[in-house]
Order: C-alpha cells, then sequence, then structure tokens
C-alpha cells in the first residue's frame, strides 16, 4: 500500500523558503542602499568664490582636510551671487563666500544656518606701473576716490561683472564715488578674478581684486598694486552651512564636520601661515572668534 506523501508539510517548508528569500533579498537591498548612502554622504560640495579658489588656499588645505575628516570635497568655484544661488537650488552643502550684505540675506531668508566670519584679508587696485590716473600718489588711502579718478581720465578698467563679491564691492565704491562707470575705458568681463587679472595686463587696464589672487599670480603679470590699506578695502570671508531643513540632500553631517575642521586650531594656522613661504607674506589674517 502506497503511503501518501506530507503535502502540508512541505507547502510549509515552500512558504518558509519563500519567506526567508523576500527577508534576504530586503536585507541585501537595505544594506546596500545604507552603504551607498554612507558613500554618498562621505562628499561634500563647497560652493565658493573664485578668489579663495584662484588664491590656492584650498588646493593647499584639501589633502589634510580630507584625510583628517574623511570626506570627499567637491569644489564649485564661482562668483559670490552665483554661489549662493547654487545653495539656495540645493545644490551646495556649504558656502564659503565674501559679501555680507548677500549672505545675511541667505541666513535671514532661512537657506543658511548662520554666518561664520573666518578669514579676511584686502581688497587691491591694481593697473599699470605707468599709472596714467594718478591714483598711486593719493594723499588720503580712499578706493572711491582713486575710481573715481580713473573715471575721469577714461583710464582702462575691467571689471569682473559676473556679481561677485568683488563686482559687488566694486560696485559699492562706484556709487560712494558718485559715479555710473560707462564707455570705451570700461571693461566688464564677466569672469573669474584669474582671468580678469589676464585681461588687465593684456590690455594695460586697471582692476579690483582680492590681494591673494594677484600674489598667488604675481610673476605672470606686470601689473602693480597701485591702492591697498584702505579702510573701504576690507575683504571679509565666512562660512555658511546650507539648511538641511530647508533643502532634502543637504549633507549636514559632512558640513558639519568642514566647518568644525576648519575652525579647528589646526586649521586656522594652516590658514595663517598660507603664502608667507611662497609669497613672503600670509594671504589670509585669521579672524575667527568661536
Amino acid at each position: 500500500m502506497l503511503k501518501r506523501k506530507n503535502t502540508h508539510a512541505f507547502f510549509n517548508n515552500s512558504k518558509i523558503s519563500v519567506v526567508l528569500v523576500t527577508l534576504l533579498t530586503v536585507i541585501m537591498v537595505f544594506s546596500f542602499t545604507a552603504c551607498k548612502s554612507e558613500q554618498e554622504n562621505k562628499t561634500l560640495t563647497l560652493a565658493t568664490t573664485t578668489s579663495v579658489y584662484d588664491s590656492g588656499l584650498l588646493s593647499y588645505l584639501q589633502p589634510t582636510l580630507e584625510k583628517d575628516t574623511g570626506l570627499e570635497l567637491k569644489i564649485v568655484a564661482q562668483g559670490t551671487g552665483q554661489a549662493i544661488k547654487t545653495a539656495q537650488d540645493g545644490n551646495a552643502d556649504v558656502l564659503l563666500v565674501h559679501d555680507k550684505k548677500s549672505e545675511e540675506a541667505f541666513v535671514a531668508e532661512g537657506h543658511g544656518v548662520e554666518r561664520i566670519e573666518l578669514m579676511y584679508n584686502y581688497f587691491v587696485i591694481v593697473g599699470p606701473s605707468d599709472d596714467p590716473a594718478k591714483i598711486a600718489g593719493l594723499e588720503e588711502k580712499n578706493a572711491a576716490l582713486a575710481l573715481k579718478q580713473i573715471a575721469e581720465n577714461e583710464a582702462p578698467f575691467v571689471s569682473r561683472g559676473d556679481d561677485s563679491g568683488t563686482h559687488k564691492k566694486e560696485n559699492s565704491l562706484w556709487k560712494e564715488a558718485g559715479v555710473e562707470p560707462a564707455g570705451d575705458w570700461y571693461i566688464s568681463a564677466g569672469k573669474g578674478m584669474a582671468d580678469v587679472l589676464l585681461m588687465a595686463e593684456e590690455k594695460q587696464a586697471y582692476t579690483l581684486t582680492d590681494k591673494a589672487t594677484y600674489l598667488s599670480l604675481k610673476d605672470k603679470l606686470g601689473l602693480e598694486i597701485l591702492l591697498e590699506s584702505a579702510e573701504n578695502l576690507k575683504n571679509q570671508y565666512t562660512i555658511i552651512q546650507v539648511n538641511p531643513e530647508k533643502h532634502e540632500g543637504i549633507n549636514s553631517k559632512g558640513a558639519e564636520k568642514f566647518i568644525k575642521w576648519m575652525t579647528s586650531e589646526k586649521a586656522l594656522k594652516m590658514i595663517s601661515e598660507y603664502g608667507i613661504k611662497e609669497y613672503g607674506a600670509n594671504l589670509f589674517t585669521v579672524n575667527y572668534e568661536g
């Protein structure tokens, strides 16, 4: 007599197998997603001004920063206005820029967590050595007065023209001088600081630049610093974490790591020493008061 197979046990075992396979699949997918997420979070996108980038400071800091924090730094170098727009669109995790008015508006609108003043240097006006507008001889170290003399002489002047922090500073100085620059002598480049300096060199023109970028390119330039140390030429740089509550996908933990490292004693010392060996003077002065 044939024995009946235990179909009930067979089906139970099959159901258990299906459940186990499904569970293992879920675990594997979850683990892969978590691993991928963890890997992605190592990448930190920094939107910053071209003047910081062109000065070489970030290239100098990046290897040590990445080694100490485990972050992979992705640098987007733009004019300050465009860098802030990039962050407003949720395409950057942290900002390093230099236009106080725009920065305060960014934070006030909820896009940024807070402004952290990190370091400063000075804008300078550079130009050809023969100085046709005679701004080097100004008794008063006044940048607005210097620009006014450039305009009155219609001496060539190259403007960033890119809504950068440098361009915003230039516009504020023209306003202070009571001048609306226009004419063949005034050239709006729409380019970053290094490109503008090279264009000014080619055209033997004046331009407003941060001192750090000028010094980093000095060997390629015949232009001279004709006005510096004026009270209205201070150039403050600020770090701002993009608000993760305002924008999805922001690497807030990475941004916090970045800011913690940038404001550490080690990083501040590196920043304050940058340029001494290469140019005989530091390019940035630290003024973080954490």
